[in-house]
C-alpha cells in the first residue's frame, strides 16, 4: 500500500469508527451507535483535523497550504466546541467506541506527515485531508445521521456537514496546484 493510501485508509478507519468497529456501542446492530458514541466520534474527528491543520500551518511549503491548515484549525475548533457545548447542555457524556483504533491510526498518520517536507508534505497532507473529509462525510451520511436520536444533535451534525464537503473540495483543488515530484 502506498504511503498516501495508507494515510487515507487510516483516517477512513478513524472517521468511520462507528461502522467499522465490532465493539462499538450499539442499540441494535442495524441502528448504529448511540448518541454518546456519536458525540465522541464527532469530537475525535474535529480534534484530529485540528492537529493535522496545525501541522500544515507550521510545515506547509506554500502560503495556500499553511492558510488552509489554519482554516481547518479555526473551523474544527469552533465545531468541536459546539459539539461539546451541546453535550454539556444535554448532559451527555461522550463515550468512544469500544476498542477504538482511531487515536492510534491518527498518530500513525501524523508521524507519516511529520516525516515529509516541502511539496511532498503538501501533497500528502492534502490527500490526507481529502480522504479524511470523504470518510467523515460517508460516515455521517451512512451511519451517524441515521442513528442519531436527539434532534438537537442531529441538527448540529446536519448544520456542519456542508463545511466538511467544502474542506474536502478545497483540499482536492489545492492538491492540483502542488508541483509534481521530479
Amino acid at each position: 500500500m502506498s504511503p498516501n493510501l495508507t494515510a487515507a485508509a487510516l483516517l477512513m478507519a478513524a472517521s468511520a469508527a462507528a461502522a467499522a468497529l465490532p465493539g462499538a456501542t450499539l442499540r441494535a446492530q442495524s441502528h448504529g451507535p448511540d448518541d454518546p458514541t456519536i458525540v465522541a466520534i464527532f469530537d475525535a474527528a474535529n480534534t484530529a483535523d485540528m492537529e493535522t491543520g496545525a501541522l500544515a500551518e507550521e510545515r506547509g511549503s506554500s502560503k495556500e497550504v499553511r492558510d488552509f491548515g489554519a482554516m481547518l484549525v479555526r473551523d474544527h475548533r469552533a465545531v468541536r466546541q459546539q459539539g461539546r457545548d451541546l453535550a454539556a447542555k444535554l448532559g451527555v457524556t461522550p463515550t468512544p467506541p469500544k476498542d477504538d483504533q482511531s487515536a492510534k491510526d491518527h498518530a500513525a498518520a501524523m508521524a507519516r506527515l511529520r516525516s515529509l517536507k516541502g511539496a511532498e508534505f503538501d501533497r500528502a497532507f492534502l490527500q490526507h485531508e481529502a480522504g479524511f473529509h470523504k470518510a467523515v462525510i460517508d460516515a455521517v451520511q451512512g451511519t451517524l445521521l441515521p442513528a442519531i436520536d436527539n434532534a438537537e444533535l442531529k441538527a448540529l451534525v446536519e448544520k456542519v456537514a456542508p463545511a466538511f464537503q467544502a474542506h474536502m473540495q478545497m483540499a482536492q483543488e489545492l492538491e492540483k496546484k502542488v508541483p509534481s515530484a521530479s
